[in-house]
């Protein structure tokens, strides 16, 4: 009964998230694209304000685990998870000062969501099932993508330039899935409790310990290398979540349809996400006689494939301005479309495994494991938003490559090492 109990604790945690983030998501793929149709906006307000809401994350993740160990997961996941339909709702009345005041107040909650959603995932998994609930709550997770952006798709249907009663729309309906999810995560249940040995870390330690925990699992070999893939996952978070759509709205090769297909490349991203994670989630049993480094592996060739498309495919000016330049090629929409598809799916292996990675290492300190991921996914993210205006499109796909390799190869290292020690105990007995 437990383990029932534990895996509904997981699907409805994924099912919140998906509410939340088809508002959350959907907007910032297509947030660009809105701001440049409202008088005094350029558009590019859209990679500032994400930029701080990745810079207020990161800083703001070192504290989390502190307050989680407080108030428990589920309170950092509903508080956390208000912010963000605080900050969509913004949109209805754009001003730069009110949009830049309402990335920073979702940056915490960020911290609180993501560090929370970690830690109960962590709590509702064991070492045979963490594999299995990552994927499936990231197929859930992600299924925002496909659902927001299919209702964006046939609002701008047509639309050169995004008016005000079509913003509107857009922005009401997006609040009102978001507190949707709100509710569902908080009717949240606790965790079911396992024995005495195995109680949370989190009942046994108090604030200042889990950020002098937080702190110190910096210095422990896995962490420092994983610490190059998390920070992949942000420079690629940035590039699919905000940078690509608008490369494709902007790249007027595309016609009147470019912003329709900004708004389908978000449900192929969706797609992506949604076929990996379920794919990595139900198969975990099979998957994982191979190990997790396969499809890591996997996820890196699928994303270097990716990125050379779209390096033939788009103009190197299309994430800075409306664009009349063609890339190596003639722009090709199905050829977005499929670099889409591969960019979400791609980052699924490399997430997947990142959660059930850290839920099996650092199962003794889940919260803290992912603050620090959180922490260092959100620098790169916001290093690559603040770079994604005045870098061309050709400079921010080398940054990606060149992350990519130092990611994969971090990555592998450490499934060696954590295997080897594996064996050393296991010959030790």
């Amino acid at each position: 009964m437990a383990i029932d109990k534990k895996f509904f604790n997981i699907i409805q945690l994924g099912i919140g998230f998906m509410l939340v983030f088809t508002a959350f998501q959907t907007m910032g793929n297509v947030e660009k694209l809105i701001l440049h149709g409202v008088k005094d906006f350029t558009g590019n307000e859209a990679f500032f304000s994400l930029a701080i809401i990745y810079g207020v994350f990161a800083v703001c993740n070192w504290f989390v685990p502190s307050f989680i160990v407080l108030t428990g997961p589920r309170v950092a996941i509903v508080a956390g998870s208000i912010t963000y339909a605080i900050y969509i709702g913004s949109f209805l009345w754009p001003k730069a000062w009110l949009l830049y005041l309402a990335s920073a107040f979702v940056g915490l909650g960020a911290a609180l969501l993501w560090t929370g959603q970690g830690n109960f995932l962590a709590l509702n998994s064991t070492k045979d099932t963490i594999s299995k609930h990552s994927g499936i709550f990231w197929a859930l997770f992600q299924a925002s993508m496909f659902i927001g952006n299919t209702f964006v798709y046939f609002q701008f249907r047509g639309k050169d330039e995004i008016d005000s009663d079509t913003r509107f729309t857009v922005i009401t309906t997006l609040v009102s899935v978001a507190i949707v999810g709100i509710v569902v995560l908080f009717i949240l249940r606790k965790a079911p409790r396992r024995d005495d040995s195995e109680l949370d870390i989190a009942e046994q330690k108090g604030p200042v310990r889990a950020l002098k925990d937080a702190l110190a699992l910096c210095s422990r070999s896995e962490m420092l290398l994983l610490c190059l893939t998390f920070l992949y996952t942000g420079f690629v978070l940035s590039f699919y979540s905000a940078v690509y759509g608008a490369c494709i709205g902007f790249t007027k090769e595309f016609g009147d349809k470019s912003n329709q297909y900004a708004a389908l490349s978000g449900i192929l991203i969706g797609a992506g996400e949604v076929i990996g994670g379920l794919l990595f989630g139900i198969f975990s049993s099979k998957t994982n006689k191979w190990g997790r480094d396969p499809i890591i592996i996997g996820g890196y060739i699928v994303h270097t494939v990716a990125f050379f498309l779209i390096f033939l495919n788009l103009p190197n000016d299309s994430p800075i301005n409306v664009t009349n330049d063609l890339g190596f090629i003639t722009p090709s929409p199905a050829l977005a479309l499929l670099g889409s598809f591969m960019l979400g799916f791609g980052d699924s292996c490399v997430n997947t495994q990142l959660y059930a990675t850290l839920g099996d290492l650092f199962s003794d300190c889940s919260a803290e494991a992912f603050a620090v991921f959180k922490f260092t996914q959100s620098v790169s993210a916001a290093a690559a938003l603040a770079y994604a205006n005045v870098l061309q499109l050709y400079y921010q796909l080398v940054i990606l490559v060149i992350f990519a390799t130092l990611s994969t190869v971090a990555y592998v290292r450490v499934e060696i090492m954590n295997r080897r020690k594996m064996r050393d105990s296991a010959e030790s007995i």
